[in-house]
């Protein structure tokens, strides 16, 4: 599906049912809901489009301060100039939407962010379908769109599942496992994870399968108690630890060293090494390299919705 497409068809379209409405208001009195309808496609096609050339962060404030402006348009001029009159439409509409736009602003960029787990990457622990909940002050609060700490918190710290931007296309989220922070030595070999040289500890856990479209696959599980976290993660036997015809090119490449058997990677400063819990199953810094702390979104912590697996509601992220 391509929204972009979609959201400039609600742009084009929309004003077609703004003047029918106007049309008919101006003939019965009477503002019928083709207006409200036009002026609403607007506003969702022009998100659409917003968030597919820039982001949800940039729409959002690009949303707050058009709404902004009509909001204080209308309280310090216009409303004076009109007294009784109705307010127009776009006024209406804009000063309406911009309290709860900026309220949603807000919380999305200092508070909690929503999130849908897209792919199996972070089996068993998350799964396909799973909206979660992003903590976003845990690691400090940070100026919106810039994405600089201006309050220090804390770190991201060894075991938490982060979402972070992708460091080759910063306008999508991803999310993995904290495996390596600044300074570390991270070595994964015959599917063994070692950092700084000490063994993380991990214990068989038994086979899993888990349904991917028409297809069964099969994995081995393991225990591993990371830091403060205890989870699950996933391996194919006979499989390496990493396909090295499909790591690519990327800043601090000089800082891994890649064999058969695996890798190890030493993290610069002020960045982290990802790995996805469905180790054989994600692309990760093993592939795309290390994430810069500008790029962290925050903290994973809580699934509140699975529309196919209602039981996985309120499930706390290990």
């Amino acid at each position: 599906m391509n929204w972009l497409y979609i959201g400039i068809a609600f742009i084009v379209l929309s004003p077609v049912l703004i003047g029918i409405g106007a049309k008919q208001e101006r003939k019965n009195g009477e503002a019928p809901q083709a207006v409200q309808y036009g002026y609403m496609g607007v506003i969702i096609g022009a998100f659409i489009v917003l968030v597919q050339q820039l982001s949800i962060s940039w729409a959002l404030l690009l949303f707050v301060l058009v709404t902004g402006v009509i909001w204080l348009l209308d309280k310090f001029m216009l409303a004076k100039k009109r007294g009784d009159a109705p307010p127009a439409d776009w006024v209406e509409f804009g000063r309406g939407f911009f309290p709860v736009i900026f309220v949603v602003f807000l919380l999305r960029s200092f508070v909690v962010e929503p999130y849908q787990i897209p792919s199996s990457s972070m089996r068993p622990g998350l799964v396909v379908g799973d909206f979660i909940l992003v903590n976003k002050f845990v690691y400090g609060l940070r100026l919106p769109i810039l994405n600089d700490v201006v309050i220090p918190v804390s770190t991201p710290q060894h075991g938490d599942v982060m979402v972070f931007n992708y460091p080759e296309d910063p306008k999508l989220n991803y999310i993995k496992r904290v495996i390596g922070v600044p300074g570390d030595v991270v070595d994964y070999h015959n599917k063994r994870l070692t950092i700084n040289g000490k063994p993380v500890p991990t214990m068989p856990a038994g086979p899993h399968t888990y349904q991917e479209g028409p297809e069964q696959v099969a994995n081995e599980q393991y225990l591993e108690h990371y830091g403060e976290h205890q989870y699950h993660t996933l391996a194919v036997p006979n499989q390496p630890a990493v396909a090295v015809d499909h790591v690519g090119y990327f800043q601090y490449r000089e800082n891994c060293r890649y064999d058969e058997g695996g890798f190890t990677c030493t993290v610069p400063d002020k960045h982290y090494f990802m790995m996805g819990d469905n180790r054989d199953h994600s692309g990760d810094s093993r592939y795309w390299g290390f994430v810069p702390d500008s790029y962290i979104v925050g903290k994973a912590f809580f699934v509140w919705f699975n529309l196919k697996e209602l039981g996985r509601i309120g499930t706390r992220i290990q």
